[in-house]
């Protein structure tokens, strides 16, 4: 110990460096501690079992692992009521099998996350493309990341809406013609589990043929048949399906013709169908009016006019 005291003036340190060494040391320890703890994070969560579970959709499989990271331990911090209201919408857009409420909330934050990043990697690259134009400050720059964040935030609840617009849309399309599907084959002789086989197999591949298969799922895996199509009505959250299943359910139950009662439920069907294409093409001339406006009618009045103002300008000359 005295040797090495008595050898250490002979060495003399800066004060500059002994302060780089230790806040070099310090942050090397804490970046080791900090990837122990993630390290430890990532390995706590664990591995869901999706044997029985549907393909997400692409965008969530490409982030899937981040997802399932950050869901895991944001589930005791999502409140029961936006947990419900949220399974509900993701049953409305069939992914309730795929995703589950937290996996989405996950992925609207890893979202927003991924725009913000966007936004400081192009305002770097403007900065760096522009060396001498004054660049933003501070408060802009921050600005600029919140409203990346939020239409990152935002982005997942409005492809979820338009999912659930265009389920519905393809619902109400194609739901005649599985229910004359379903009728012939209940006129021909079948039962309703065997009939909606067939229109699995004969009718277009859609929302339709998807609910219909998870109905004879449930009813292989032990349900009744009335269970399932109330559940298929609970999930589509539909008026038409849900007269559907209730007209089905209370003919099995009270002994009436199945026939008669789907051949009506079609009828009726397709005349709603009908009435709705009605509506759309009277709703038509008064959504083209603001366009007609404040695009067309400006233009044909420059095209006509134009020559009239240049007249009157030369004859002044």
């Amino acid at each position: 110990m005295f040797k090495l005291m008595a050898i250490m003036p002979e060495y003399p340190l800066e004060s500059s460096t002994l302060i780089m060494l230790v806040l070099s040391l310090a942050a090397g320890l804490s970046a080791a501690l900090i990837a122990g703890l993630l390290g430890h994070a990532v390995a706590a969560v664990p591995e869901e079992q999706r044997e029985y579970k549907d393909k997400p959709p692409l965008g969530f499989r490409l982030l899937w692992w981040p997802i399932q990271w950050i869901s895991h331990y944001l589930r005791p911090l999502l409140f029961n009521k936006p947990y419900r209201r949220l399974l509900s919408k993701l049953r409305k857009a069939g992914l309730d099998y795929g995703i589950s409420p937290v996996q989405f909330t996950a992925a609207r934050i890893i979202c927003a996350f991924i725009l913000v990043a966007i936004a400081y990697w192009f305002l770097d690259s403007f900065d760096r493309a522009r060396p001498s134009i004054e660049g933003l400050g501070l408060g802009n720059r921050l600005q600029i990341f919140a409203i990346g964040a939020l239409f990152g935030w935002l982005y997942p609840a409005i492809w979820l809406k338009d999912r659930i617009a265009q389920r519905r849309r393809e619902l109400l399309k194609t739901l005649p013609f599985y229910l004359d599907i379903i009728t012939l084959c209940i006129e021909a002789g079948l039962n309703m589990q065997a009939a909606m086989s067939q229109s699995i197999v004969k009718g277009p591949k859609g929302v339709i043929s998807e609910e219909f298969q998870r109905v004879l799922r449930d009813i292989r895996a032990g349900k009744s048949r009335a269970e399932s199509l109330r559940s298929m009505a609970e999930r589509l959250s539909e008026p038409a399906v849900s007269n559907f299943c209730s007209s089905v359910i209370q003919a099995e139950s009270m002994g009436m013709n199945l026939g008669a009662v789907l051949r009506a439920q079609a009828d009726q069907r397709r005349v709603e169908r009908f009435q709705r294409a009605e509506k759309l093409a009277m709703e038509a001339p008064v959504k083209l009016l603001f366009p007609l406006i404040a695009f067309i009618f400006p233009c044909t009045f420059i095209v006509l006019f134009f020559p009239i103002v240049v007249k009157f300008m030369n004859a002044g000359l």
